[in-house]
């Protein structure tokens, strides 16, 4: 059977190899930090969440760039891929639960490990090849990981969350511009040529805003 595009080595996926990390899906997040002001300068006070984090590449990227400072939890159903982390991923100041994001006891103890300053998900479905499905389930997950912002990320912090265009996400970036001061659409260039996903960013959560809910 032939591959698919999305199969095919491209030069973001080799890079991540050259680079150790498991996914091309790091350069997004290095450009995102890049760009947006989503790191507190003294990086000991950093306390971020990630969500939706198999195989590991934003987890590694961000214990790399902290260098033994701050703290990182993260959960995602899968388990994080061990090929280049050489043992970061053991630290002290990292925390992994492998979990569903919307269970109680998920919620419940990475709450316990916050609050955050910072929140990123990259979360994804399993794609069907169905767009409006994919859409709705990409959907469900971002808007979980707007509710967490809601309930864990303290105020001044900010969140970034990867949609795929459609559907409500209109109606998801005005919740984010609600809840932060700031709500921006940016499509990192490591996203593939064809791909709709995007990513939204909020910024300096507001002093005792909890957003809409669900």
């Amino acid at each position: 059977m032939a591959k698919t595009s999305y199969e095919k080595p491209d030069y973001w996926a080799a890079r991540a190899q050259k680079e150790g990390y498991p996914a091309r899906s790091v350069y997004k997040l290095s450009e995102l930090i890049e760009k947006f002001p989503l790191l507190p300068r003294d990086l000991s006070r950093c306390r971020a969440l990630d969500l939706g984090a198999a195989p590991g590449s934003w987890s590694l990227f961000l214990l790399r760039r902290l260098a033994g400072r701050g703290f990182l939890a993260a959960a995602d159903l899968a388990p994080l891929s061990r090929q280049y982390d050489r043992g970061l991923f053991d630290g002290e100041n990292f925390f992994f639960l492998q979990g569903d994001l919307a269970a109680p006891e998920t919620r419940q103890a990475l709450a316990g490990h916050g609050p955050y300053n910072l929140l990123i998900s990259d979360a994804a479905p399993a794609t069907t090849g169905n767009r409006q499905v994919d859409t709705l389930r990409s959907l469900a997950l971002a808007e979980e990981a707007l509710l967490y912002a809601e309930t864990v990320l303290e105020p001044g912090g900010g969140m970034v969350v990867k949609v795929f265009q459609g559907g409500d996400t209109a109606g998801l970036l005005r919740r984010i511009r609600k809840l932060f001061g700031s709500g921006k659409s940016f499509k990192p260039a490591a996203c593939r040529a064809g791909s709709f996903e995007t990513y939204y960013v909020g910024l300096g959560k507001k002093q005792g805003s909890a957003g809409n809910g669900r």
